[in-house]
């Protein structure tokens, strides 16, 4: 029989598979979790730096900012501050010509102040001026009467555009809930695009109306049954672009808006993009600790399979070791076989684990999809961790050639 053919033979083959494989699967986990977890971080800090606002006013609970318009003509009168721009953000539900009916997404804004708070990329996805009919929204708001002339327009990202055919100048309903009835019929005016985003991706359906608007229609008005009084979410603040670059003054005018505003929270996003910057090395050294214990595994396994090599060529070392051969060049050899092995192993994950990232973007779920196409593979990183299994193998190998250098010549050459 061929030594090829052999049982023995075949079954070291097959040890040098499973090795191969339980190193690729220990190395693909970290590469997976570290590439769509450092893009998706790596993206989200990319849009806080890119957002043409420096500083967020927010309150804790469901839309908990009250008197949104009167809160921005306060913030308008602090000296460094360009712009600042109170959002409300509610799930409606928008009924097309059609009769067809979907969620979607809808904020209500004041034009004239929340295009300044659109970064570069932003910008160019959405219409400017923007084509709501009342740039500064004090129509309907009429100083809080809600009473005034209501200009009824919207705008619907192009995404529900095509999905459901609207065209420009064409009406929809948009209602609080699925009931029709409810709901007020607004003139389409323009169409926007919306950028990729964990939260909102970039298939989502979404509107922008006016926010008096949008507080009229969702119970966010004043009034004696309002659930918060002139409501809005957040209120974003654009300081002078002489001023944009300053941390100091960007400071200052945090300390003025919490004077301002005690029981709310002002942030600034240097400070946002400090915490996702920490949270992220968090983040990756947990990552790496988790992987670190299919890594374990799979060095064990390969120190098993080494050790049975030296066990099943014991003659020939014996003999090599009677004709003279140093000790230190059996030890290379069983260290090199190691280090082959987890290279193979090491690459093989490496691939393993960008397929498997690839194989998420195409055929898994809508919000996975999203976050495996931000992932990001880092070239030093890969070689890192190809060179770290490598070097691990070192210490994997060393039960094996104590075995080696435990054996006893003259008992193996009887």
């Amino acid at each position: 029989m061929s030594p090829a053919r052999s049982p023995t033979a075949r079954h070291a083959r097959w040890q040098s598979v499973l090795t191969v494989a339980a190193l690729a699967a220990a190395v693909a986990l970290p590469v997976v979790l570290v590439s769509v977890g450092g893009g998706v971080a790596g993206h989200e800090l990319a849009s806080l730096e890119q957002t043409g606002y420096q500083l967020v006013v927010s309150a804790e609970g469901l839309h908990g900012i009250e008197d949104a318009h009167a809160d921005e003509a306060k913030i308008l009168a602090l000296p460094e501050v360009a712009a600042a721009a109170p959002i409300l953000s509610v799930a409606v539900d928008v009924f097309n010509e059609s009769g067809n009916v979907s969620p979607v997404l809808a904020e209500g804004v004041v034009p004239a102040q929340f295009s300044p708070t659109l970064g570069p990329t932003e910008a160019g996805l959405f219409p400017s001026p923007l084509p709501l009919g009342d740039p500064n929204d004090s129509a309907r708001y009429d100083n809080g009467s809600y009473a005034g002339r209501a200009t009824l327009d919207v705008l619907l990202s192009s995404t529900y555009a095509s999905r459901f055919h609207v065209q420009l100048g064409q009406q929809v309903v948009v209602s609080p809930t699925i009931n029709a009835s409810l709901g007020v019929r607004y003139n389409v005016t323009g169409f926007f695009g919306t950028p990729l985003s964990l939260v909102q991706p970039s298939g989502a359906f979404a509107a922008i109306l006016l926010l008096s608007n949008l507080q009229v229609l969702t119970g966010y008005a004043t009034g004696p049954h309002t659930v918060v009084p002139d409501g809005a979410d957040t209120i974003e603040v654009v300081v002078s672009p002489s001023a944009a670059d300053r941390s100091s003054v960007i400071d200052t005018v945090a300390r003025e808006l919490q004077a301002l505003f005690p029981a709310y929270t002002v942030t600034t996003l240097s400070s946002e993009a400090s915490q996702l910057q920490t949270a992220a090395g968090v983040l990756t050294g947990f990552y790496l600790a988790l992987s670190s214990v299919g890594l374990t595994v799979g060095l064990l396994f390969l120190a098993l399979v080494l050790v049975r090599r030296v066990e099943r060529e014991r003659r020939s070392i014996g003999i090599r070791r009677a004709l003279g051969v140093p000790s230190r060049s059996i030890a290379g050899g069983i260290l090199q076989d190691g280090a082959v092995l987890a290279a193979e192993g090491a690459v093989a994950g490496v691939a393993g684990g960008y397929l498997v990232v690839q194989g998420l973007a195409r055929w898994a779920s809508a919000a996975v999809q999203e976050a495996a196409r931000l992932a990001v593979f880092q070239p030093p990183f890969l070689a890192e961790l190809v060179a770290a299994v490598v070097a691990l193998s070192a210490v994997a190998s060393i039960a094996a050639v104590r075995a080696a250098a435990r054996l006893d010549i003259l008992e193996e050459l009887r």
